[in-house]
């Protein structure tokens, strides 16, 4: 492809918004990400349209809310004709190069049932060239690159265990067995490196995706120990985890669920306590500048190269974390910890608009529109988002959305989960919608269950209002904008195509 641009799309995995933009950004040094930021457009109130990996990747690179591609849960397949943002870039003459994973289920009607792509929910989304596999449940080149350093481990799992510097019991923030030069994090960014040095010449598409801050929390020397637990803040929560299940009934199983030891491998009895707790968010929080440290080096190699003025970089995450928040770990919640990441894009004509921190609502399925956009392709029907290159040039579109909508299934197929067996759910109604306003945050459940209503202008998500008497109109008001999103926004890949004597005729992009 001759010489045009290039687009380096990157996305952390799991790491929070305010880690960049907000209260924990005091605490943890993300230099690199940080001057980045100065040279782009940040969006403040970003937010992913589903959880966990899978389904926000899925909605990321296909445009589409998870109500209509439905890969709604890690493991559920996605239609293998759903355009996505690698189909589409290669209309436009790139070869999209994939380092790293997509999280995607292979659609099981177009592979035979022993294909080794329907044993695993970690394969490339259709159209992507795979250049270097970075899976974390495989991750075979990166394996292959320890047992050739020397590194010897009986089961990959053991990758996670931290190990004791005099080789006593390990604690929870002593280092991961490997060094920081051989992490994860640095093989793959050595490898985009080496792999990208060789499209100097012509337009390039890469997609780089990070494993951390992503847990097993453990982190190679000295990141295990770059912050100090008793200087961080604690987490936001009301006193004890009885206090939070209390709140609604969707507690109670997450907390059964998604325990603290779950997050830290070899520490199966590992409880809440805040020595704990905090030496676990010091330790995300290390993870979180190891990967900026090397999202350096990518930038530096661009500037290097004088390919830093011909590329557009977006970097996101593909969402949040509770970190201890609420009493809860993970991204299956209803807040906005676990929903709420950061967006940062840089463009080469960006101007005086640099450094610009944008309060519009911006959602994760308006990422494929925009690159699309930038690179002059059209954007299917069937996406769901909205490009966001007229807001980096300055522009503030009057119809802009005034709120932004989430999604989250908490039900399985093949065995029950704990809410089902807890709450007499099914996969039917094992699911929650949540729409946010300036003022009003509402999370409505398909199941018999009572929704929850947030006041920003008072104290926010630490009290649902919901039961108020005085909230009951605007209760009734954000039910009713919630339905009429999800009426508006019903798949319509086809839906704006009507069959003449002429032929097919089409109607593009309402948005």
């Amino acid at each position: 492809m001759p010489k045009r641009a290039n687009v380096l799309f990157i996305i952390l995995d799991q790491l929070r918004a305010d880690c960049v933009f907000g209260n924990l950004a005091q605490h943890v040094n993300l230099p690199n990400i940080q001057t980045l930021a100065k040279d782009s457009v940040s969006f403040l109130k970003h937010f992913s349209v589903t959880n966990p990996c899978g389904p926000s990747r899925a909605s990321i690179l296909t445009g589409q809310y998870a109500m209509n591609h439905r890969s709604v849960r890690n493991g559920t397949p996605l239609r293998h004709d759903i355009p996505n943002l690698a189909t589409e870039i290669r209309k436009a003459g790139y070869v999209p190069m994939l380092f790293g994973y997509t999280d995607t289920s292979q659609d099981p009607r177009v592979h035979d049932k022993n294909d080794p792509a329907l044993k695993s929910c970690e394969y490339p989304m259709t159209g992507f060239h795979e250049v270097v596999e970075m899976r974390q449940g495989m991750s075979y080149p990166w394996r292959s690159h320890l047992l050739d350093r020397g590194y010897n481990f009986s089961n990959y799992q053991n990758i996670y265990h931290p190990v004791s510097k005099t080789g006593g019991t390990p604690k929870i923030n002593d280092p991961a067995f490997y060094s920081a030069e051989h992490s994860d994090t640095a093989f793959l960014t050595d490898r985009f490196l080496a792999e990208i040095t060789n499209y100097a010449d012509e337009s390039w598409f890469a997609h780089l995706t990070y494993i951390r801050p992503h847990p097993p929390l453990v982190a190679p020397s000295p990141y295990n120990t770059m912050y100090d637990p008793s200087k961080l803040p604690l987490p936001t929560r009301l006193t004890t985890k009885e206090d939070e299940e209390a709140v609604h009934p969707f507690f109670g199983p997450l907390h059964i669920k998604d325990p603290v030891s779950k997050f830290v491998t070899g520490f199966p009895q590992l409880s809440a306590t805040d020595e704990n707790v905090q030496a676990l968010r010091s330790i995300y929080l290390g993870l979180a500048t190891e990967v900026d440290f090397h999202i350096g080096r990518v930038i530096q190699f661009l500037k290097d190269n004088d390919q830093y003025g011909d590329t557009m970089i977006i970097l996101t995450s593909d969402h949040g974390e509770m970190l201890g928040d609420r009493h809860s770990w993970g991204k299956l919640s209803v807040y906005d910890a676990a929903y709420q990441t950061p967006l940062i894009i840089h463009v080469p004509e960006l101007g005086d608009q640099a450094g610009r921190k944008i309060e519009m609502i911006s959602e994760s399925v308006d990422i494929t529109p925009t690159i699309l956009d930038w690179v002059m392709q059209s954007v299917p029907n069937s996406m769901d988002g909205r490009s966001l290159i007229p807001i980096l040039h300055g522009e503030k579109p009057t119809d802009w959305r005034k709120y932004s909508f989430s999604e989250l299934d908490f039900a399985l197929p093949t065995a029950p989960t704990v809410w089902e067996r807890i709450l007499g759910l099914n996969t039917k109604n094992g699911n929650l919608s949540i729409i946010r306003e300036e003022q009003f945050t509402l999370v409505q459940f398909a199941a018999d269950l009572p929704p929850l209503l947030f006041d920003h202008s008072r104290q926010g998500e630490m009290v649902d209002v919901s039961k108020v008497p005085e909230y009951q109109e605007t209760l009734y008001e954000m039910t009713l904008r919630l339905l009429r999103h999800r009426m508006k926004y019903t798949e319509q890949t086809l839906s704006e195509t009507i069959i003449t004597s002429e032929g097919a005729k089409t109607q593009y992009r309402i948005p």
